[in-house]
């Protein structure tokens, strides 16, 4: 066993093996992997090894879609086998909902270049004839779905990465993880120690164990799983061809053919965590005692739903501990303010998504940054006020929800309320109906008189479109009321402080007193940022962003920090309101004995009623408004200030349903939609905020500017929509000329114009006013018209004046 290396990955598992491929396949040769056992032991060995592309989130699904094709790559590089039997899989849905899910997840689809396919009941029965057809509306069909020997595919992995230079070093028990005052590590093992520049986490059932070896808590926790193999099954070893998998959610079953036989999976109600309090570090290749008393409604709702199963005897029972994060995407990345340590945990689907995981990571460690928009993996969507005690509600509900339908809109009601702000049960008494963003309660709106305090989950307009209508109309024609705790918030200060933003942030760092819009970009011109920077003096400067990427951010700007300049995460210590509306003057007039005569991006310290305040004149909701930041303990003083000023005036208080609608009327972009990783400035409207005159060579200049001499293929365009009762929400295909050629980012319902919006990205020559196109919600392609001007305050008079 050598003793120094580059990388030492730790666990043998097929993602541990994954991630030791992709470094050697990106050209890192001297890499290694150490496995306490055998490669295999703890999950992988057992898993049913089932593979499928259907996932909610975009990116997972195109990177499962990667992990499919791979394993082919895999057995021509190895000249072993994968044991694949690509046999396609259904999807059943026997309900409205869980068909509106599935044409939702099929358009999508569209322009990934996956060939699903919706199909009825009578390809079902050709397709997989052992399915009891009652009730059920239809299916998504993928080609693409079957499964595989996990054994086989893991060494398969682990021969391909020591083709490539890399050692594994079996039964070497890793005892502590130490890092050197140069950042480096030391790797403590019972075979001696290891000396290392990066140290990967996937430890899979012991990543909670490996990571406290370096204090790093990571939110995970596994949970007992439970498949059956039959015996040999006439309908099944007669067939000519092998039967398809079955998803069936409604019964929270997954099945598939097994030999001659079936193999059955359940996601029950009743479930079981397991080791609660740490994962034995003697498990490996045992599994749990069978327990057919918390799968017993399964069981019995599948021999409704196949009934050759109840004549089936059963082979053999398969019931081992699997890893799942709070939200059950995997924990992927660099882990925030630790140098050189990296996670790939939580891969609780490692033969859909192991292959795609290991391709992230190791992107992420050779060339800075990965290829697409890792959100929904990274391991920085979670922050530091995480615990177990979030963790394991938050795991056991994912599992009873792993084939439950996934609402755009659906709020889970697991480990809430977590996190709240001293607003909380003022609002709470006002009718507030609760969302959340990293862990923190958010008005999604107010429910007036006997309206429900509860927002029905729905792929069309809910039950909260009329309260969301009434707040728009308050902040349009009078005033309305909002706080702004979900704003991500930090302080830059120092002599340096303005030189470091000027490289760190793409656009025009602001004068004192004003401030500015700039994206902040990654070495390949993609978007990481979007921010307001306000300038306090020539040495404090406050930035403003997504809550949810506090994070992610805070981790970039650390990795880039430089002598003199401080930075730190205020978004918890900094709270208050915006007011917004064409009587938001006004209001703040009313509040204090200073002038208000703040111009369209003025910032200004204000004394409001007794409360110290930052006054900034700006808003999201594209209307004349105030973001106003103070003190968290002094915010409810700073309500009752406001809203009593607000009253005579028709102040109405409006949530994030309606902060949504609002940006909709001037084609706002949003975090996480039209600006993510996946796109660049170029693309998205953002450049018109770079600042090329500025003398810094900021991160990421040379790409935008290689894209401003020659513009991208594709362009963000808006559109209104011929729609009854659903609006776009995201990923929606675009049909121009009958064929797609864009995708929705995102889009809903603008009720001060009434009409349906969306934002997309379209081919830059087909963007001209009038465009006439098709934008297919829930399976019915709808008419579109491309719109050349916002429909609300198109020359900013309202806005700036």
């Amino acid at each position: 066993m050598k003793t120094t290396t580059r990388v030492v990955v730790i666990g043998g598992g097929v993602v541990g093996a994954s991630v030791l491929y992709h470094l050697t396949k990106l050209g890192w040769s001297d890499v290694m992997l150490v496995e306490r056992s055998e490669l295999t032991s703890g999950s992988t060995w057992h898993a049913a090894g089932g593979f499928h592309t259907l996932n909610g989130d975009t990116n997972m699904a195109a990177l499962q879609g990667y992990t499919i094709r791979l394993y082919r790559e895999l057995e021509e590089i190895t000249g072993m086998s994968c044991g694949l039997h690509h046999v396609g899989g259904i999807t059943l849905a026997d309900n409205q909902e869980r068909f509106d899910m599935l044409l939702a997840e099929r358009a999508k689809h569209r322009y990934m270049g996956l060939e699903t396919e919706i199909v009825g009941p009578e390809e079902i029965a050709k397709l997989a004839p052992i399915v009891n057809l009652d009730g059920i509306i239809g299916a998504l069909y993928d080609p693409l779905d079957g499964h595989l020997d996990p054994s086989g595919t893991t060494h398969a992995y682990a021969k391909a990465a020591r083709m490539g230079g890399a050692e594994i070093v079996t039964h070497c028990h890793v005892k502590e993880t130490t890092q050197r005052t140069d950042g480096t590590w030391e790797i403590f093992t019972d075979k001696g120690t290891i000396h290392t520049e990066h140290v990967v986490n996937a430890g899979g059932l012991w990543a909670r164990e490996v990571g406290a070896m370096a204090g790093v808590y990571l939110p995970l926790h596994p949970m007992e799983h439970q498949y059956i193999v039959t015996d040999e099954t006439p309908e099944i070893y007669e067939r000519e061809t092998e039967h398809p998998h079955v998803m069936d959610p409604a019964g929270e079953s997954y099945l598939r053919q097994e030999g001659r036989g079936l193999c059955i999976g359940f996601y029950e109600q009743p479930c079981r965590p397991w080791a609660v309090d740490g994962t034995p570090w003697n498990f490996g290749h045992e599994l749990l005692p069978d327990d057919f008393n918390k799968i017993e409604d399964s069981i019995e709702f599948a021999y409704k739903r196949f009934p050759v199963l109840e004549r089936s005897g059963v082979k053999s029972v398969i019931h081992g501990p699997f890893t799942f994060a709070p939200d059950g995407n995997p924990l992927v990345g660099p882990i925030p303010g630790l140098r050189g340590y990296w996670s790939a945990c939580g891969v609780m689907a490692g033969f859909s998504q192991g292959g795609g995981v290991g391709l992230m990571l190791a992107q992420w460690m050779v060339h800075g940054e990965c290829e697409r928009d890792t959100a929904a993996m990274d391991v920085a969507r979670f922050g530091d006020w995480i615990s177990p005690g979030y963790t394991l509600p938050k795991v056991i509900e994912n599992y009873q929800k792993r084939f439950s339908v996934s609402y755009p809109n659906e709020e889970l009601p697991a480990a809430r309320p977590n996190r709240t702000t001293p607003m909380y049960d003022i609002f709470d008494r006002m009718g507030a109906v609760w969302g959340q963003q990293y862990g923190l309660e958010v008005v999604n709106y107010f429910a007036e008189g006997d309206e429900p305090r509860y927002e029905t989950p729905s792929f069309r307009r809910s039950n909260a479109f009329e309260a969301t209508a009434r707040e728009v109309k308050s902040v349009r024609e009078a005033v309305g009321i909002n706080e702004v705790h979900n704003f991500g918030k930090y302080r830059v200060t120092g002599s340096g402080a303005r030189a470091w933003l000027d490289r760190i942030m793409a656009g025009r760092i602001p004068k004192p007193g004003r401030l500015s819009l700039t994206p902040m970009l990654a070495p390949s011109g993609r978007i990481i940022g979007d921010f307001t920077v306000s300038c306090l003096d020539e040495q404090t400067f406050q930035l403003i962003a997504s809550y949810g990427a506090q994070a992610y951010h805070m981790r970039w700007f650390l990795q880039h920090e430089e002598g003199g300049v401080s930075i730190k995460n205020i978004s918890d210590k900094l709270n208050g309101f915006q007011i917004a509306g064409p009587k938001a003057t006004e209001v703040l007039q009313a509040c204090t004995r200073d002038v208000v005569d703040l111009k369209f991006m003025d910032i200004r310290k204000m004394t409001i009623g007794m409360t110290e305040c930052l006054v900034q004149r700006v808003s999201y909701t594209g209307d004349l408004g105030y973001e106003i930041y103070c003190d968290p303990m002094a915010q409810r003083q700073l309500w009752a200030t406001l809203w009593s000023a607000g009253q005579p005036l028709g102040m109405k208080p409006f949530g994030m349903r309606a902060m949504m609608s609002l940006r909709l009327d001037k084609f706002f972009g949003s975090w996480g939609a039209e600006f993510s990783p996946d796109y660049t400035c170029a693309e998205t409207g953002l450049d018109r905020f770079i600042s090329w005159k500025k003398n810094t060579n900021f991160i990421g200049r040379a790409a935008a500017e290689a894209e401003r001499d020659t513009p991208p293929e594709r362009i963000n365009a808006a559109f209104v929509v011929e729609t009854e009762d659903a609006d776009v929400h995201a990923y929606e295909p675009v049909w121009i000329d009958g064929e797609v050629q864009g995708f929705c980012t995102s889009g809903g319902y603008s009720h001060h114009t009434q009409q349906s919006i969306a934002l997309a990205l379209i081919p830059r020559d087909r963007a001209v006013p009038g465009l006439e196109a098709e934008i297919e919600i829930l399976g019915k392609r709808c008419k579109a018209r491309l719109l050349s001007e916002v429909p609300f305050d198109a020359d900013g008079a309202r806005m700036r004046g």
